[in-house]
């Protein structure tokens, strides 16, 4: 049993913030291909001062709804999400439901007890896109006489959870889906510094979100995963954590897949793609640094969001000092890419700094900046590893590289992503599927999984064991790993990087895809045995 239209929403449709981005505007290809424009992805209008630089709005699309929609009061745009198979993007100004959010709160503590009590932060915001999205899913679906369709709608962590419980009550033959793809708890437990993993049967998801100030983005979360008809999460790991953080086992584990799409297909435009990423990569390492480059110089790099532990940042850094004393054959460039409170790059690259890109609002507070002073990395010349940190977004401007980082990512030699908390690990997934070896844990889901295609390095990607109480054994495998990888002659590097490509080939959506039609035909039977 398959739906006949796809509803889907996250803040991060059309909205390129977190790893989430990439589950969502990667697969669109697979859904487009199964179901041709009859996916409707519904992200938030916030795009008032600057357009969408990944949405082309259209208004012949849906063009008849779109008058309905005005005459109901809500404020949408109908477009094209410009990833691959260009699905069709809904964007909905939410912030006219703010008014109503007391109501909001007040009617879903009756019907599903979620306790917006205690809310602070971003949870307004979100949960008011949240509900808002329910409402455009629902005025779509009669407008068009749906109820004669198998449909489905899938929400996309708690932010989204508003609108799961407003399709449950005004749409309810709509079968739902709800994906966690990191709980809150689980996330705050780690950003914290508390142990997860050595007392994890000891936690208890509501206790900790009393204690962690997060009772109602958990209360919504948690509710969003017993209401929905198929709850579902991105890795065992993670299935792991929401049967013990949310009383709630995942229905179906739906792992991240990647979109081929994204790496170029012909020998000759990749390495034409490679060579462009090192001569940038070159050119700025360069100026940073203020001497040249030998031609042997290999470049590695770490990326994602800048949490500390989690992504493993502090075990990269130390990982790096301790390489800089072991016999390399080549030196070394490495890279943190790694956004931060930044003020935009430095007019003259090397002036300033000979360690950073941009100019950071607060370096002397800076977590990378004080780390690099205390393991006295002093990027000199004669130094055989060199570090220079990237705190921007790289999304094509920048103001240094002007490039998306998947234009850089293809010319890095190895990446690491030692992290911590990471219910899945798109970095490293990423890094393999441009053929770029990688090193990573398993605390991450894709590590998990990986181990089973590849058994170190030189198979692709190097699997770390990683928990509460091994971080220095973790550091020192990490650039022992490197070294191995560093020292390996020409051809077998070749080798290692084909490798990676192939262990990234078996966690592409044409593989996984399967899972999500086992959640949509899971939601879809529980929707009618009611």
């Amino acid at each position: 049993m398959q739906p006949d239209y796809i509803f889907e929403t996250s803040w991060e449709v059309c909205n390129r913030v977190g790893g989430i981005y990439a589950v969502l505007s990667t697969r669109a290809a697979s859904m487009q291909k199964e179901h041709k424009d009859k996916v409707f992805f519904v992200g938030p209008d916030i795009w008032h001062e600057t357009e969408s630089p990944c949405f082309k709005e259209t208004r012949s699309l849906l063009a008849d709804w779109q008058k309905q929609a005005a005459k109901e009061g809500l404020r949408v745009r109908v477009g094209r999400w410009l990833v691959p198979g260009k699905p069709i993007a809904v964007l909905v100004d939410y912030r006219p439901f703010m008014e109503q959010k007391n109501q909001i709160y007040e009617h879903f503590w009756n019907l599903y007890q979620v306790n917006s009590l205690p809310a602070y932060g971003d949870y307004d915001e979100s949960s008011v896109f949240g509900y808002a999205t329910g409402v455009v899913m629902d005025s779509i679906y009669r407008f068009y006489g749906l109820e004669k369709s198998r449909v489905v709608a899938h929400f996309n962590e708690w932010m989204t959870s508003f609108g799961l419980f407003y399709i449950k009550e005004h749409a309810p033959a709509i079968g739902t889906l709800f994906t966690t793809h990191a709980t809150s708890i689980g996330r705050s437990i780690a950003g914290n510094n508390k142990p997860l993993y050595d007392y994890f049967t000891g936690y208890h998801g509501d206790q900790m979100a009393e204690e962690l100030n997060m009772v109602s983005k958990h209360s919504t979360e948690k509710q969003a995963a017993h209401f929905a008809d198929c709850f579902t999460t991105v890795s065992e790991i993670t299935d792991r954590e929401c049967r013990q953080l949310l009383d709630k086992a995942a229905d179906v584990v739906t792992p991240n897949g990647f979109e081929a799409d994204f790496v170029p297909k012909t020998a000759g435009v990749f390495a034409r793609k490679r060579a462009e990423a090192r001569k940038k990569l070159c050119s700025v390492a360069e100026q940073v640094l203020g001497y040249g480059l030998d031609d042997d110089t290999l470049f590695v790099c770490t990326a994602g969001r800048y949490e500390w532990k989690n992504k493993g940042i502090d075990a990269y850094l130390h990982a790096l000092k301790q390489l800089t004393d072991k016999p390399l054959a080549h030196p070394v460039v490495a890279f943190l890419m790694v956004p931060a409170w930044q003020k935009g790059a430095y007019p003259e690259l090397g002036v300033e700094s000979r360690f950073a890109t941009h100019r950071l609002y607060n370096p002397q507070g800076d977590p990378v900046m004080h780390t690099l002073r205390y393991l006295n990395i002093q990027n000199r010349k004669e130094d055989r590893v060199k570090v220079i940190f990237v705190p921007s977004y790289l999304n094509g401007n920048d103001g240094v590289f002007n490039m998306p980082y998947y234009d850089l990512l293809i010319g890095m030699d190895a990446t690491v992503f030692p992290s911590y908390y990471e219910p899945w690990g798109y970095t490293p997934l990423e890094s393999a599927a441009f053929h770029v070896p990688t090193v990573t844990t398993d605390l991450a889901g894709f590590g998990q999984w990986a181990k089973q295609y590849s058994a170190g390095i030189t198979e692709g990607v190097e699997v770390i064991h990683r928990i509460d109480s091994n971080w220095a054994e973790v550091v020192q495998h990490i650039a022992c790993a490197l070294e191995q990888y560093i020292n390996l002659p020409a051809e077998q590097k070749q080798q290692t990087r084909n490798a990676a490509a192939a262990v990234a080939e078996k966690a592409s959506w044409e593989h996984f895809f399967a899972c999500y039609k086992e959640a949509y035909a899971f939601a879809l039977q529980a929707e009618n045995s009611k």
